[in-house]
Parts: structure tokens; sequence; C-alpha cells
């Protein structure tokens, strides 16, 4: 087997409105398509980034919080590659969202920082500068 590449990450919300507005007015992600599915009482929203489908978000009735602090097993965070991580940071206070502090990745010396989506879910900028 050889993987060509991740073809998309699922996310489930507990408020879909809130995450939808969260991922397309927020971070900018684009919609490719939005399905109700009646007999699970579920959203499926596709959304590009880049225009490359890159993430699907879920909605589902009531669904179990995920722990996000203290660290959990299972998938840590999502990490977003940005040119300028100040302007990313600037953008992200303008509208509403606390980012951490920067800080400087030990092994590449690029810069990151940390802020979560509106349910908790650790969303990482990671400075990639060409």
């Amino acid at each position: 087997m050889k993987l060509k590449s991740v073809h998309h990450i699922a996310v489930i919300c507990a408020d879909y409105e809130k995450s939808k507005f969260f991922y397309t007015n927020i971070l900018g992600f684009t919609i490719i398509r939005e399905i109700f599915r009646a007999d699970r009482d579920s959203y499926k929203l596709d959304l590009a980034l880049n225009n490359v489908f890159t993430i699907e978000l879920f909605s589902f009735p009531n669904p179990p919080a995920r722990p996000s602090q203290p660290e959990s097993c299972g998938l840590r965070h999502l990490a977003f590659a940005v040119e300028d991580i100040e302007v990313a940071i600037q953008d992200l206070k303008s509208k509403g969202v606390d980012c951490e502090v920067i800080r400087i990745d030990q092994y590449t010396q690029k810069r990151f920082t940390f802020f979560a989506d509106p349910d908790g879910l650790p969303l990482e900028l990671y400075e990639d500068v060409s």
C-alpha cells in the first residue's frame, strides 16, 4: 500500500451552527456541500481550504464531550500552516478568538501557537515560511 495524502479530517461538533460559523467565517473554509441526514438527525458539512477538500463537520444529537485538557489519547490537534503567525493571530483576535503565546518548536525553530474551536478542539497555527 502506498498512501497518497490525507483525504480529510472528520470533526464532530456539539453546536452545528456555531461550528459552521467558526470554520467558515472565522477560519475561512469554503463549503463544498451541506447535507442533512434525517435518518441520523445529523448534518454533514464538507469544507475546503484553498479549494482542497479538508474537513467533514458532523453534528449528532448529544455527542459525548471529548476531553482536551488534560491531553487524552487519540487525535491531539489539527495544525494549519500560515506564512505570518502574527498576522494570523491578529486576525483571530479581531474575530474574538483567543490564542496562546507564540512558542518555538525546539526541533525546527518554527513559531507556533494554539487556539480552540467552539467545542474546545485544540487547533494550531504553525508558521511555514517558504
